[in-house]
């Protein structure tokens, strides 16, 4: 077994595809195949199902993936280590983030590249859920993510800002004659709402299951922006982070939601377990000081 056949195993298992593995891999698509054929011949097993217009995992696929991933991430702390007690910072950080927050990432980011000109950088989007799973899994270092009250299992947090979760629509909405509502008020009434995977709507859901009533989402975007733009044309009641929505009270009417009163957390995110690379070691102390304050 080879450490590059487990490396075209990993790529080909997360690009779902064979030629889109290759031109990530720089190699001809040819030699992905076969190399990941020699990986099954020896393991007695196919790992990936060919047989669909994307390429699948097996069981078994799916059972070697994070041991390949893991002896990847092995060899490359072991270079890594190397480089960082000979004083050279080298390798790949991998960040995640919600949306529509005032954390100063880019800032971060551009400081950290300042110091460490020698360590790759990619910053992507996406729902907290999905970064989450990320961090647990090693796919990301580090994530801003909107979380509920409680720690999720295997990351680590530092609680940036902690707010209440309102509901706000127009002017001449019928709710706008109150000052505040109950979760109650929103059965059956058209809301406007974060996609499902989200941290605000994951606390939106969980409230509304634990009152015995399903949402009615009438309208879904991934920006609270679209939402406040939504709700302030008379489509509905959108769900929004307190300080967001307070911030557009001229053409929305803010509602607190009470009985239970909804909080969502923003925080940084990262790794609680597993082995991290000291390019991500350094980033999550540098995040941590810089973002304590924030």
């Amino acid at each position: 077994m080879e450490l590059r056949q487990l490396e075209y195993f990993v790529t080909v298992a997360e690009e779902r595809n064979f030629t889109r593995a290759a031109e990530k891999l720089h190699v001809a698509q040819p030699g992905v195949s076969a190399q990941i054929r020699r990986l099954e011949r020896e393991l007695g097993q196919e790992l990936l199902d060919r047989s669909g217009r994307a390429v699948r995992l097996t069981e078994v696929g799916a059972a070697v993936l994070p041991y390949a991933r893991a002896a990847l991430a092995a060899v490359d702390g072991a270079r890594l280590a190397v480089d960082e007690l000979t004083g050279l910072l080298r390798g790949h950080v991998a960040v995640g983030t919600v949306t529509s927050h005032s954390v100063d990432l880019p800032g971060l980011l551009a400081d950290f590249h300042d110091d460490h000109p020698g360590v790759e950088i990619t910053l992507g989007e996406g729902a907290s859920d999905d970064l989450l799973e990320g961090v647990r899994s090693g796919r990301l270092d580090a994530a801003v993510v909107s979380v509920g009250r409680t720690t999720p299992p295997g990351v680590e947090l530092l609680v940036l800002t902690d707010q209440p979760i309102v509901a706000a629509v127009s002017h001449d909405h019928e709710l706008a004659v109150h000052r505040s509502i109950s979760l109650d008020t929103l059965r059956g009434r058209p809301l406007i709402s974060l996609p499902r995977g989200t941290g605000l709507r994951s606390r939106l859901d969980e409230a509304c299951a634990a009152a015995g009533f399903t949402p009615r989402i009438a309208f879904e975007a991934g920006v609270p922006e679209v939402l406040a733009q939504l709700a302030a044309r008379g489509l509905g009641a959108a769900i929004l982070p307190g300080a967001f929505a307070e911030a557009r009270s001229d053409v929305l009417r803010v509602l607190p939601i009470t009985r239970p009163s909804l909080r969502g957390r923003l925080a940084f995110a990262w790794r609680a377990e597993g082995p991290v690379s000291p390019a991500a070691r350094v980033l999550v102390a540098r995040a941590r000081k810089m973002l304590g304050g924030a």
